[in-house]
């Protein structure tokens, strides 16, 4: 089976090295894709927002399968225009991915459907939303209701913060914003596949949002994760599904708009139980980076499960081995940063044992590796404990020649002891 995969970061070098692992895997395309992808798949330039363009090039290269990778095509609707030509497509329809393109929507569906979430309020006026603001006090969480590529929330500690953020978020064009009160307790990520019907949840993860040490800095797209994450266990994840997915799905179904493909449900684990913080509809980056390790060649048959309309009959046998991620991310980050900065090194980070480098930022020039993004690359380890994958991981870290880059140094810190 020929296959092409949209997107070019690190979660798509995650999907594409674990995809050519199963033996029906033929050709593998990969739009944009990215230095380090070019290793497993041809990467080509195709404009992914553009579904007649996809879809153009999956019919003309005998395309069987298109696996959709980021955000902002599925928000674009190039699954639909996909399905349209008759290819099968690993990825929600535009109105399903709704749940991650609008808070308002994935708050209704959570009034509706009755699932466990923060209380929240949608505003328009820049006017009307400071007013809640100042009645509401702080702390007090404020996100753009749109797409804002993982940097889209505030978790505002006083009130000047959040007035500051909402102005930011109306500046930069949003057209609305989601006020939510600030949930306490522990965060993790569930995800789960489903067809519509079947829902099939995949292995735990836990992500470090922050850019610094200790959860301090702005909120980022991710520093880095692990798999599994203990604080989210068998108890409390099957409650999860019960309470806040199986739900949301069966609301979405109702509403004429089944989802398909991969949910993935932030968690804040409070005293009273998980309450949803928000959906993604799409895996994680960076916690594909460790998801998917632990699931190997059994990924391709899970994703095909999910698009033929047969995961009731899918059996996952994850890898028992833990794993853990941390991304190098470029000095500066969230914020400005420089591109085209030599990296070396990276042959004998990769040579330490059960380590895996994926490629997130990355260009070739020549046969130098050189930066091209904020988050750069993810160092994937995966060990018979969490522990000895931490230092796996880190050890890797050390070989890699990269002056201008910077990484967190505790990841893990909630579920391991200090380094």
């Amino acid at each position: 089976m020929d296959i092409l995969i949209l997107g070019g970061g690190g979660r798509e070098h995650a999907l594409a090295w674990a995809i050519r692992q199963d033996p029906r895997c033929g050709r593998l395309w990969c739009a944009p894709g990215n230095a380090g992808i070019a290793a497993v798949a041809t990467c080509t330039p195709l404009d992914i927002e553009d579904g007649a363009a996809v879809a153009g090039f999956a019919v003309a290269n005998h395309v069987g399968f298109v696996v959709i990778g980021p955000e902002a095509p599925l928000a674009a609707g190039v699954s639909d225009a996909l399905r349209a030509a008759g290819i099968l497509t690993f990825g929600p329809s535009r109105a399903a991915a709704a749940l991650e393109a609008s808070k308002g929507f994935t708050k209704a569906i959570c009034a509706a459907s009755g699932a466990p979430t923060a209380a929240w309020a949608r505003f328009t006026e820049l006017g009307a939303a400071a007013a809640h603001i100042r009645a509401t006090g702080a702390p007090i969480v404020v996100k753009a209701d749109g797409l804002a590529a993982g940097k889209g929330v505030v978790v505002a500690e006083t009130e000047a913060e959040a007035l500051g953020a909402l102005a930011a978020m109306f500046g930069a064009g949003h057209g609305a914003v989601v006020i939510e009160e600030k949930l306490s307790g522990e965060e993790v990520s569930l995800f789960a596949l489903t067809d519509g019907e079947a829902v099939v949840l995949l292995p735990s993860a836990q992500d470090h949002k922050r850019a610094f040490d200790g959860d301090t800095g702005p909120n980022t797209g991710g520093m880095g994760a692990y798999s599994p994450a203990p604080a989210l266990t068998d108890a409390l994840a099957t409650r999860a599904l019960d309470e806040i997915i199986r739900p949301t799905l069966a609301e979405m179904a109702r509403r004429g708009t089944p989802y398909q493909g991969v949910l993935y449900a932030g968690l804040m684990l409070t005293e009273t139980g998980p309450k949803l913080i928000e959906y993604n509809a799409r895996f994680g980056d960076p916690e594909a980076q460790v998801i998917l390790p632990r699931l190997g060649a059994q990924t391709l048959d899970a994703l095909l499960a999910c698009a033929e309309g047969r995961l009731g009959d899918l059996r996952l046998t994850p890898s028992p081995e833990p794993a853990l991620t941390v991304v190098l991310a470029a000095r500066g980050y969230p914020g400005t940063y420089a591109r085209g900065e030599p990296i070396g090194g990276l042959a004998a980070a990769a040579a330490c044992p059960g380590v895996t480098i994926f490629h997130a930022g990355t260009r070739a020039r020549g046969s130098a590796m050189v930066s091209h993004g904020g988050r750069v690359l993810s160092v994937t380890a995966t060990a018979p404990s969490l522990a000895e994958a931490r230092t796996r991981a880190y050890a890797a870290i050390d070989r890699i020649d990269w002056p201008g880059g910077f990484c967190r140094q505790d990841i893990g810190w909630r579920a391991l002891p200090p380094r």
